[in-house]
Formats: structure tokens, sequence, C-alpha cells
């Protein structure tokens, strides 16, 4: 089972009618070159754009059942192709994705936890957690789940998903995706044993510079001495529709196997992670709990 993903690696347009044209137009690219996923960067309705007053973040926000997100669901469904599309969430404010399967059904509904409170996203709520789906494609179903940008710093959240079943995590994507970042992407995927695919806005929006990227969590193969290179795809820094395919069915065979993932965990020894310091380590001055 070879499933292809599309990352829509897009500079946004001036008008969330353009945004949504473009966005479609894209989706019929991608169709049309084998994708069975499309995923777009981070708050692709609005280009990423986050005013600080609430009348202006209002007039950009959309509903998660409104026009803007359900069009995406009935071109899936034109398609038989399933989008991860992505948008400013009103109301309250939040930043999230729907996916819809190739049926243009919403099969997971996804708000960005780790929300960066000490930027611009002060303006938006946390979403409540994380979640998975069974994902129908034309090439079989697969157990998905989502994180978006600042929540791939935070290694609970992919543990989250993999203790869920996901073997694929989409994540959305607005920063510049340097050496750092793109090592925790492989790290996610390394320790979890399951594919990550990120999709970032290109060079030209600022703040980002492209580098969207498919790891497909298969570190070692018997025929093998050695590791291998997770990475399947890195895209450049210009603007486009990159595509990777991710072997599902040897990703589970892998995670069969190997020693990473849940296979040797011991939570009994993980309460820590659970309670709540009054004075954490490396807390900043202007921490907000």
């Amino acid at each position: 089972m070879n499933l292809t993903i599309a990352l829509m690696q897009l500079l946004p347009e001036e008008s969330q009618g353009s945004q949504l044209a473009k966005g479609i137009a894209a989706c019929r690219r991608a169709k049309a070159q084998g994708a069975d996923i499309a995923l777009f960067p981070e708050m692709w309705n609005c280009g990423y754009q986050i005013p600080q007053n609430e009348t202006a973040l209002n007039a950009l926000a959309v509903e998660r059942e409104g026009d803007f997100v359900s069009a995406f669901g009935r071109l899936a469904e034109e398609l038989n192709m399933a989008i991860a599309i992505t948008y400013l969430e009103k109301y309250p404010f939040r930043n999230a994705m729907t996916l819809f399967d190739r049926h243009g059904k919403p099969v997971l509904r996804y708000r960005k936890v780790h929300t960066c409170d000490f930027g611009d996203e002060r303006m938006l709520t946390p979403g409540e957690g994380f979640s998975v789906c069974d994902l129908d494609t034309a090439q079989g179903t697969v157990r998905v789940g989502a994180m978006i940008c600042y929540d791939r710093e935070f290694p609970e959240s992919a543990r989250v998903l993999m203790l869920q079943g996901a073997e694929l995590i989409l994540t959305p994507n607005a920063c510049p995706m340097e050496c750092n970042r793109l090592c925790q992407l492989r790290g996610r995927a390394y320790e979890n044993m399951l594919a990550i695919a990120t999709c970032n806005y290109p060079a030209g929006k600022p703040d980002c510079n492209g580098h969207s990227t498919v790891f497909d969590g298969v570190a070692y193969l018997p025929e093998e001495s050695g590791s291998r290179d997770m990475c399947l795809l890195e895209a450049p820094e210009a603007e486009g529709i990159y595509f990777a395919r991710v072997d599902m069915e040897l990703l589970r065979a892998y995670r069969e196997t190997e020693v990473h993932g849940n296979a040797y965990r011991r939570p009994e020894k993980y309460g820590l992670l659970l309670s709540k310091q009054k004075q954490p380590p490396f807390l900043r001055t202007d921490f907000r709990p």
C-alpha cells in the first residue's frame, strides 16, 4: 500500500476568495498527479495572518462548517481524494484543521493545542487535545492524527497520537524550517515509528522558507546494515506542490518488530510529566499559566 501525499507549499493570496480558488486549483493538480491526501500549510484561509484586535481577527476567521471549509469537503468527494484544509476558526478563535476523507466526510477536526502565546497567537484559544481517525483512502485505510507547527516542539504531541494508534501525522506549518526543527520531525517519526508529513509556506511568505518534509518512520531494514534515511522528501524553498509516497505495509511490518514506540515504555515512571510544578525549570519571566 503506497500512499501518495501532496504537500501544498503555496504562497498566500491577498483575499480569502483568492485563497479558496488557489487551493481548489492546487487540489485538482495534486489529484491529476496521483495524490491520495492533500495537505495545506497552517491557517490557509487567511495565509496565517493574526491581527491583534478582535474585530480584524473576526473579519478573517471562518466557521468550521462554513462556506470556505465546506468547499473542500465537496471537492474531496468530487476528486475522490482526502484533503486536510487549515483555517482560522471562529468563535472562539482557533488555529484549526479539518481532514475530509475521499467521500467528503469530515473525519478529523483538530485545533492547535500548543498555541504560540508568546507571540501573535496569544489572541487564539488552544485546542482541547489530540485525537486520531481511520482515514479511508483509495489505497486503503490509514490511522491518521494531526499536530500544527509549534505542537511538534513538544514530544508529548506525537507520543499521545502514537498511543492512539496513529500511523501518519499531518502537520501544517508556518515558520522557518531550519536544521533543528527538521531534526525534531525526524526524531518524532523515529521514536514513535510513524510517518510525519509537514507542509510549510514557501520562501516569499514572511518568516517561512519552504522545506516541507515527509519522514516515513522506518529507520532500519533487515536486509541493510545500519540505519536508513527516513526522509522521503524535503522540498526546496520555492512554491510548488511536492509529492511523497509512503509505503504503509513497510511501516506496519517495521512496527511489529522494532523496539521504539510503545514497545518498551515504562509509563509508571513518568508521573512527573502529568504533575503541575509551581516553579518549573526554564520558566520565562513573562510566562502566564
